[in-house]
């Protein structure tokens, strides 16, 4: 890949890296290359490595000469990104580089997701251990795989494997703000199965895309309202089916669990006669959305074309799925009452997936207290177990609960005071981090999350602030420096 984008960047360190990363293929549970060419690096720099059962890459930098007995740290991010791209961009997540462009003080991958979540935290971890100019006391660093697909890396962590006990996290989006708690969640799967029926003589196939939205974090941004697509879609479809006798081959959207479906498209059969009333219904449909999204979805698109298909669902099938997915729920859930101005329990209605023989979705839920994110999966499960659908809840994990009394975020906000001159932001954060899991397999571990400002994760165009990288960096050294 060209590098000249990272020239002149600092720190100069912390790019060299995350430039490595943009050019290694890191899907979630496809992150052996990259992590086995750390060890290696690792290795050749004398460091101690481990890669623990569930595929973490562990690597210890000693002490710096008179600080063997300082605390122990542990710098934790994750290997593997969130691979999502424009419909119109050939990418390869498993074979090609990510591209960055800088523009105007961001680093932005245009027509793919950049991986800044979580590869920037990762670039700062491995300059640490890089500089040996750095004081600090002993060092782990615990760059965990499979965060964003279920965080089977975290979960697979053992008890005991880690000594320190002080970990910072490193996989935050917004500088000038510690982290001291996240949700929790679980995943809510759904499949059924049905016979397909032959395309009814007489019948049209057309293909109705909807694209254009802004699409991003299933947790980070599902307060903004933004759309959805396969909810829009789904909508789109109702309205059709009661108007022309529409019959449904194809529907799918949505390509990662945690991002918020940005497209979406569907296969629709319709009588010969009344097929020259579709493309103006579908344009009413694309003006409705319009105006309901206004200045929040402005690029929403709706597109019909003429198709093949050789055959569709049934009806009673057709009509399970559309009014189950219409009314299944999406979105913020609750707005939680300690600490104001957070999202409590959402869920992310994130990919659909049908055929005439049936097909599946998932559903991501989130929350801040463990009671409410298994309540909403209960929900959606009873709703398509009305239909004697197959439904899984599995994957839970723990939410991170703020320790307001932690010595570490104190010693932080200290250091980020004195350096920065002003103070910091203490938030909790409704997207998911690792620190919930771990914490658990470590009580007593004191934990704060902090990183550079990152905009648009999950998403295309995600951009990372170029200067904030720096700040998180020298924060970063004077912590690790002082801590004592």
């Amino acid at each position: 890949m060209n590098d000249a984008v990272f020239s002149g960047l600092q720190p100069a360190t912390v790019w060299v890296h995350f430039s490595t990363l943009c050019a290694t293929p890191r899907a979630s549970k496809q992150e052996a290359v990259l992590r086995d060419s750390l060890r290696q690096w690792a290795i050749n720099r004398g460091l101690a490595v481990e890669i623990d059962a569930a595929g973490n890459l562990i690597i210890r930098k000693p002490a710096s000469t008179g600080r063997e007995k300082y605390p122990g740290v542990v710098l934790q991010a994750h290997l593997d990104m969130v691979c999502q791209k424009n419909a119109d961009s050939n990418h390869d997540f498993s074979r090609d580089s990510i591209v960055p462009v800088l523009r105007d003080g961001w680093l932005v991958a245009e027509k793919t997701t950049l991986g800044a979540d979580n590869g920037i935290g990762v670039a700062l971890i491995l300059a640490v251990l890089d500089d040996n100019s750095l004081r600090h006391g002993p060092i782990e660093a615990l760059l965990t795989v499979d965060e964003e697909a279920g965080m089977g890396g975290a979960r697979g962590l053992a008890p005991g494997v880690l000594q320190g006990q002080l970990m910072l996290n490193l996989d935050t989006e917004d500088w000038g703000e510690f982290y001291l708690g996240c949700a929790g969640g679980l995943d809510v799967n759904v499949e059924r199965s049905g016979l397909s029926e032959p395309v009814p003589a007489g019948h049209q196939a057309w293909r109705i895309e909807l694209s254009g939205l802004r699409g991003g974090h299933s947790g980070v941004d599902i307060h903004e309202e933004r759309g959805n697509a396969i909810k829009l879609l789904v909508r789109v479809l109702r309205e059709l089916e009661a108007t022309f006798p529409l019959r449904l081959a194809e529907l799918s959207g949505g390509t990662a669990r945690n991002a918020l479906p940005r497209e979406a498209s569907a296969v629709i059969l319709l009588p010969g006669n009344v097929a020259d009333s579709l493309a103006p219904a579908v344009l009413e449909a694309q003006r409705c959305l319009r105006g309901e999204l206004r200045g929040v979805e402005d690029g929403l698109e709706l597109r019909v074309s003429a198709c093949e298909v050789t055959a569709v669902m049934s009806s009673s099938e057709q009509r399970i799925w559309l009014s189950s997915l219409h009314a299944a729920p999406h979105g913020v859930r609750r707005m939680s009452r300690q600490v104001p101005g957070v999202v409590e329990t959402s869920n992310n209605l994130g990919m659909v997936e049908l055929h005439p023989n049936g097909g599946s979705c998932n559903f991501m839920v989130r929350s801040l207290i463990g009671s409410g994110s298994m309540a909403l999966a209960d929900e959606i499960a009873s709703l398509w177990a009305l239909s004697d659908s197959k439904v899984e809840k599995e994957g839970y994990y723990p939410g991170w609960a703020p320790n307001p009394d932690s010595q570490l975020l104190k010693f932080c906000q200290s250091v980020y005071r004195r350096d920065f001159g002003t103070d910091s932001k203490v938030q909790v954060i409704h997207a998911g981090l690792e620190c919930g899991i771990i914490g658990d397999k470590y009580p007593g571990m004191d934990i704060v999350s902090f990183g550079p400002t990152i905009r648009g994760a999950h998403a295309p165009g995600e951009r990372v602030e170029v200067a904030s990288v720096e700040k998180c960096w020298n924060l970063l050294t004077a912590i690790l420096a002082e801590l004592h």
